[in-house]
């Protein structure tokens, strides 16, 4: 190695106004002010929820109106009216929450060895981040567009294989394939 391919870089001098983040400090006040005479002057987003809900909570994407939120799971269904998932833990594998709680069962049916004889999510627990939705093999699970789900208690928002099966029912004439 040659000196010549050696580059030595000098730290640079810091003021003293730099040296106590004031810029930086002075920056972040004028975002804030921003944001406040914004909402002051009604210019700005607000909504009153439960009372009014937002809508445009979709973007236009290839021509198709693309919603950009994760709500509440459900399990599909197949054409005869049974549940998808075929009891393979890839989506409790693959969840990085650890939500996801599957008992497999022998199948009463010719075409699949398993089915689920117990499924549970926590959707407290949940981080809707959709990688159980991307594991799944045969798209048995499905996160919807529901964002409004309320619980009182911790084990009502413990939703089991029929309470999942009851979302899929409630969603899927509204959702968009």
């Amino acid at each position: 190695m040659k000196d010549s391919d050696v580059i030595v870089l000098e730290e640079p001098k810091l003021s003293l106004g730099d040296q106590f983040y004031i810029p930086q400090v002075l920056n972040g006040l004028g975002t804030t002010m921003k944001h406040m005479f914004r909402v002051l002057g009604g210019k700005d987003r607000v909504v009153q929820y439960p009372e009014e809900k937002r809508e445009d909570l979709a973007i236009e994407k290839g021509g198709m109106l693309t919603r950009t939120y994760r709500g509440v799971h459900r399990l599909n269904k197949d054409e005869e009216g049974r549940v998808k998932c075929v009891a393979c833990f890839m989506c409790s594998t693959a969840c990085p929450a650890r939500c996801i709680h599957i008992e497999a069962d022998e199948s009463p049916w010719a075409d699949r060895e398993k089915y689920p004889a117990k499924f549970d999510i926590d959707e407290l627990r949940c981080i809707y981040c959709g990688m159980c939705e991307e594991a799944c093999p045969v798209d048995a699970i499905e996160l919807t567009h529901v964002y409004d789900i309320v619980g009182l208690t911790r084990q009502e928002m413990i939703f089991d294989k029929s309470k999942l099966l009851q979302v899929y029912d409630e969603t899927v004439k509204n959702e968009p394939m």
